[in-house]
């Protein structure tokens, strides 16, 4: 029961991260490597806010700002400078190291004593139930506003740029300028979520950023093959559930004993499995598709 709640309460939180890169992975089709830069520098951001006495919920939306500014110079990059996506993404990542540095002034920034968070700002149960009903809170007003966004004139003008950029510049959209939108808004929930994962943790560190991409993908994925066919607002809805399961998964594993030093690698080859599985069902179903061919060719012939 520890190991589910425990899971349920850091899915929520990976959820906001996983939403971020879909926007850039399936709206843009990019798969936006600013990501392991812009999650801790929502946390250092918001960590140095709060060791300055600034509210938890000011600092908690200036790290999102933060993310949201490293989109944005990711997107410069990509749509002004026609820097590829991936390198632009590497470029952004990099730079961030030393930014997240500086702001910080070492590598890891603990947040203890009196320092108040945005999840002990109320308390409900024990520090897990805080989170969990905390967290809904904050990505139920993050579905919602993507929801609204992405159906104003401007989000469905960024949705056409990801379907077909060169109809969506014939129709008069600004193709660079919607891109550098959504760059900035997926890096601005990646952001937030490390924000938030920072004052659940109780520290900001410089490396939490590490695997970030594939943590987010591995949800995304999971929630594509569990549910097709969906629209835009079920889509992010199911996010969550992927998260919650890919960290459920990952909880066990370590219950059961694995090294953790092997974790990295377990993410990489989970993540392998899972991007492959839409191929091998695709195989699967052409296979039983020539089995019924065969089969109503053998009547025929009787």
């Amino acid at each position: 029961m520890d190991i589910l709640t425990s899971s349920i309460s850091l899915g929520i939180l990976w959820s906001i991260m996983a939403i971020g890169v879909y926007l850039t992975f399936r709206i843009l089709d990019i798969a936006d490597m600013t990501a392991e830069g812009s999650f801790p520098l929502g946390a250092a951001i918001t960590a140095h806010a709060l060791t300055t006495g600034m509210s938890a919920i000011g600092a908690t939306l200036l790290g999102f700002v933060g993310g949201a500014a490293a989109g944005l110079v990711s997107g410069f990059m990509t749509t002004k400078l026609h820097i590829p996506d991936l390198l632009s993404g590497i470029l952004t990542m990099t730079g961030l190291y030393s930014v997240n540095l500086f702001i910080m002034g070492q590598a890891n920034v603990p947040l203890v004593g009196n320092i108040k968070n945005i999840f002990s700002m109320v308390t409900i149960g024990d520090s897990t139930t805080t989170t969990i009903v905390v967290g809904a809170i904050i990505l139920a007003i993050v579905i919602l506003a993507l929801v609204l966004f992405f159906n104003t004139e401007m989000g469905l003008a960024a949705r056409a740029v990801g379907n077909n950029e060169d109809m969506s510049a014939a129709n008069g959209i600004n193709a660079d300028n919607m891109k550098i939108i959504v760059y900035m808004i997926s890096n601005g929930l990646i952001a937030l979520s490390g924000s938030l994962m920072a004052q659940t943790n109780g520290y900001a560190d410089i490396s939490m950023g590490i695997g970030t991409i594939v943590i987010a993908l591995a949800a995304i994925i999971i929630a594509e093959i569990l549910l097709r066919h969906l629209t835009f607002g079920q889509r992010l809805l199911t996010i969550i559930l992927g998260a919650i399961i890919y960290r459920l998964i990952i909880a066990l594993v370590l219950a059961w004993g694995v090294d953790p030093n092997a974790l990295r690698l377990f993410y990489a080859v989970m993540l392998a499995i899972f991007l492959s599985l839409p191929l091998v069902e695709k195989k699967v179903a052409q296979m039983r598709q020539r089995q019924r061919n065969n089969k109503e060719i053998m009547k025929g012939d009787k």
